[in-house]
């Protein structure tokens, strides 16, 4: 009985070290976020442009509006007391203009408290006014990373920690190869966004997977689904000429919107694809592990029925992501007269060859990701 207490004791012990320990991160981690908020809400002395926080606000004038196309509006024209919080004219009052619509397309009202970016300019009776250059949202997005980091480790704990790292350094890595391009004006886009997607797959799936030999074969199916895809999108555009495309949203860029939009379908697809390689991969070495007497033919027979289930959820999962980001648009041009058909042309074409780009790669990597899982479990001379 002692030694059975002693145990309970010791386990009890250890588990109470163990909630302690997590407790005390989670404590770190929110006073952490908390520091941060807090630092953004006082670094305007770190800003070179002039911040200003509102301080009162009225509406001088309201106007409704109607549109040929019997749109209604009503556009307010707003004035601004606003106090500057660093420069030269820092703890001096400013006066400012804001015209917004009820519609809030493309302005916004703003109330006590906003901060904002502003140009200041002295008028001859001695006062302040100035112009609006933009909203100070760093507050707001600190809190908004510093919840999801937080979410991402309570939940995921290590493969959690690993994933932030992931994402960081793929969110450096995507910046550094559009700064490349930028330089670079002869280099390939599609060539910089292939070595680019080479580099996310690996970088992700070890830090997140670790090195194993699931997370190699991840790797490589990964990248057979996601350029096998691009290839298959780059041929049927090049038979069709890419008829029913229309590139009219990218024509303020000065180069081939073609090379961007191929680019597009490859970095786009890479997630989706990634996501299935990893999953099965995971599955057929999990049953592998479970069974090691399990034959070659039931192992693929499971993995087909693990592919088929989640194929149907990933493909719709990719098109409502594409197809939801046009839905302002096709509002605004319904809205406008424009015919249903054009409208949705004009605003849905490049998103669903994106989508369906996707799906592709999605079908194509699950058979690759089967039979590859397959070959390594059983390449030490197991029978098939």
């Amino acid at each position: 009985m002692r030694i059975y207490s002693y145990i309970i004791d010791r386990l009890t012990l250890k588990t109470n070290e163990k909630f302690s320990k997590r407790i005390l991160i989670y404590a770190l981690g929110i006073l952490c976020l908390g520091i941060a908020i807090f630092f953004t809400n006082h670094d305007a002395r770190f800003y070179h442009k002039s911040i200003a926080v509102v301080t009162e606000t009225k509406v001088i004038d309201k106007n409704k509006s109607v549109d040929s196309n019997h749109n209604k509006d009503i556009v307010f024209s707003q004035s601004i007391a606003a106090k500057v919080k660093n420069g030269a004219y820092k703890g001096k009052t400013l006066h400012l203009e804001n015209t917004y619509s009820s519609s809030g397309a493309y302005n916004q009202e703003y109330v006590k408290g906003t901060e904002l970016f502003v140009s200041v300019d002295r008028n001859l009776d001695s006062t302040l006014s100035g112009t609006i250059k933009g909203v100070k949202r760093d507050t707001q997005m600190v809190t908004v990373v510093g919840l999801f980091i937080l979410t991402l480790l309570a939940i995921g704990k290590k493969q959690g920690f690993y994933s932030v790292i992931s994402l960081v350094i793929n969110i450096i890595l995507l910046i550094g190869a559009l700064n490349v391009y930028v330089l670079y004006n002869h280099v390939s886009l599609l060539a910089i966004s292939s070595i680019a997607v080479v580099i996310f797959t690996i970088v992700s799936l070890l830090l997140v997977s670790g090195k194993q030999e699931k997370t190699y074969v991840s790797i490589i199916s990964t990248l057979l689904g996601t350029f096998l895809s691009l290839l298959i999108a780059f041929v049927v555009i090049h038979l069709t000429d890419a008829n029913g495309l229309r590139y009219e949203g990218m024509e303020f860029l000065t180069i081939l919107p073609q090379k961007i939009f191929m680019s597009q379908i490859l970095i786009g697809s890479l997630g989706a694809v990634m996501d299935i390689a990893i999953t099965i991969t995971s599955a057929l070495y999990e049953l592998y592990e479970k069974n090691k007497t399990i034959t070659y033919r039931e192992l693929i027979k499971s993995g087909k029925e693990i592919g088929g289930d989640i194929m149907g959820a990933m493909t719709n999962i990719l098109f409502f992501s594409y197809i939801s980001g046009t839905i302002p648009m096709i509002l605004l041009f319904l809205k406008n007269g424009s015919p249903l058909g054009y409208t949705f042309s004009m605003n849905i074409s490049l998103e669903l060859i994106r989508a369906l780009t996707g799906s592709i790669g999605i079908v194509l990597t699950i058979p690759i990701t089967l039979y590859l899982s397959a070959l390594f479990i059983y390449r030490k001379g197991k029978s098939l």
